[in-house]
């Protein structure tokens, strides 16, 4: 599985992300800077965590305007596997390819912790091989991690299965009805607050992130089936 990472100016976590990928899925990432134009030939994209363009504004509102960003939509239309961690879930709500947004955590502090997440749905292209109902351990770390969105749009995302992950005993942040994840409508665009690259050795923060890799991996495969 050939995967990308775009890097924007203040994005600080690609490396541990290409880190993750590589000892997921045996390949090397490729790191796309923010003023590209196209993607290489990938398999699947993530916009990693971090303080884009220094979170001036609020958080991932001048990525939006990013030149790689138009690249990135029509990865995502053709059915392209795309990921947001943190900052890059961000990203994704304000450039419009996510509903809601996020906002100060209601505490008004920054939260750097372990949290346990549950599987909303495996309808989606990083839950695809997870077990409906099960609990990830997952560090979270973020000051702007409260999940916001119209009462219609919460209500469209139930209806839809469109939750992907919940904080299991609480949201750390405040987000609206726990939501710690959500997709769009095909499944093949994630968001979440929590960071599964920093999940996926036993030595350090366990390896429950990896299920979010590998399912990518096994969707993919899925889909290439289903073509040919």
């Amino acid at each position: 599985m050939k995967s990308a990472v775009v890097v924007f100016p203040g994005i600080n976590r690609e490396t541990d992300m290409m880190l993750a990928l590589e000892k997921v899925t045996g390949t090397k990432p490729v790191a796309v800077w923010h003023t590209e134009t196209d993607l290489p030939k990938v398999d699947l994209v993530v916009v990693p965590g971090g303080f884009s363009y220094g979170d001036y504004l609020r958080c991932g509102a001048s990525a939006r305007f990013a030149r790689v960003m138009e690249p990135l939509r029509r990865f995502a239309a053709g059915g392209g596997p795309v990921l947001g961690i943190c900052n890059g879930f961000q990203i994704l709500c304000e450039a419009g390819l996510l509903p809601g947004a996020l906002v100060r955590n209601r505490s008004l502090r920054f939260t750097c912790r372990r949290e346990r997440i549950r599987v909303e749905t495996t309808h989606t292209a990083f839950t695809a091989i997870a077990d409906p109902g099960a609990v990830l351990t997952i560090p979270v770390k973020h000051g702007e991690g409260c999940y916001v969105a119209s009462d219609v749009t919460i209500a469209e995302l139930e209806a839809q299965r469109r939750i992907v992950f919940r904080y299991a005993v609480g949201a750390p942040n405040g987000s609206l009805h726990d939501i710690a994840g959500v997709a769009n409508e095909a499944g093949n665009v994630v968001g979440l607050m929590p960071h599964p690259e920093h999940a996926v050795d036993g030595m350090l923060e366990g390896t429950d992130g990896q299920v979010l890799f590998r399912s990518a991996a096994a969707w993919l495969e899925r889909s290439q089936r289903k073509v040919g």
